[in-house]
């Protein structure tokens, strides 16, 4: 599939941020961040901000942008639609909570609820972003199980490596926010190595017998011609493809920025000989590594997707 960079966007910084966001409520309920104004707005500015920057970009990839409300009454079969309607329903309980949280510095009663309803709606959201791709059975890359918890382990990870970086930042660090980003880089990286394993040994689905149908009377069904002379739409978008020598070297650029090097330097922060100033600097320096490796790793993610239709071009699944 053609990686468009509106999307590898969207996915990006919408998942670190509904991630941060969720983060956010869950540890101003546990009492582990406090209701203070000038963390809370950083915070929720940083979240909201990551959050509406990837659903301004989803909505300009449209074909048509005026016809977002329109694409959202499809909720019932579309899980873009679906996902759209819960990524606009989220503003109004997050809202809700950084109103307390920022002008009131309470996270208690009803700010509490707000809190903990929007932790679910992010988690939620970000899942329905996963089953825009992962429904889609005509791509095999898509189409399994790895996909769904991918999505929600690395938008969380990156969510939590942005709240180690604020946590230093205000001086309100705890353990307890190195630990879980230091779990979520080690399962997310497991979860992709395996899905990498998984879409390079899967067999095929289709092949161009069961595509036409025309496999079950026996023998191989080959192409006696190329359908076009010349390459048109269809094959530009769903026909994309990425060497193996280049897709093994951005593979290990995503191993190395978006895994092992946020792993070590966040673990780094641990050593109580180094200084606040470097504890700082090395968590802001895990978030901008691993945003450079998330972004290699969504950009991998459509890359080295291969859609049926291409077997009717001569292409292998």
């Amino acid at each position: 599939m053609h990686p468009a960079f509106s999307v590898i966007f969207f996915t990006t910084a919408s998942g670190a941020g509904y991630g941060l966001l969720a983060l956010l409520a869950i540890f101003t309920l546990s009492g582990l961040l406090p209701a203070t104004t000038w963390l809370g707005f950083v915070a929720m500015a940083i979240s909201l901000g990551l959050i509406g920057a990837g659903l301004l970009s989803s909505m300009l990839h449209l074909g048509h942008p005026e016809r977002f409300l329109r694409a959202l009454t499809q909720w019932r079969s579309s899980w873009l639609a679906r996902e759209g309607v819960l990524a606009i329903a989220t503003f109004v309980p997050t809202g809700l909570f950084g109103i307390g949280w920022v002008f009131l510095n309470s996270t208690s009663g009803m700010f509490a609820w707000m809190a903990a309803l929007s932790a679910v709606m992010a988690a939620v959201t970000v899942f329905f972003t996963s089953m825009i791709y992962a429904s889609l059975k005509p791509i095999r890359q898509w189409h399994n199980g790895f996909v769904p918890p991918a999505y929600i382990v690395l938008g969380t990870m990156t969510g939590a490596l942005l709240l180690v970086f604020l946590a230093r930042l205000f001086g309100v660090y705890s353990p307890v926010f190195g630990i879980l980003g230091i779990a979520l880089l080690m399962t997310g990286w497991v979860l992709k190595t395996a899905y990498w394993r998984h879409i390079d040994t899967a067999p095929a689905r289709s092949t161009l017998g069961t595509a036409t149908g025309l496999g079950r009377l026996g023998g191989d069904v080959r192409l006696l011609e190329m359908p076009h002379t010349e390459e048109n739409f269809l094959m530009r978008e769903m026909g994309y493809q990425i060497a193996r020598k280049h897709a093994s070297k951005l593979r290990f650029l995503v191993h190395l920025l978006l895994f092992a090097a946020p792993l070590a330097l966040t673990t780094l922060t641990f050593w109580s000989a180094v200084p606040p100033l470097a504890a700082g600097a090395a968590s802001f320096g895990a978030v901008v590594l691993a945003g450079l490796g998330v972004a290699t790793e969504r950009w991998l993610f459509f890359a080295e997707a291969t859609h049926t239709s291409m077997l009717y071009y001569g292409r292998t699944m």
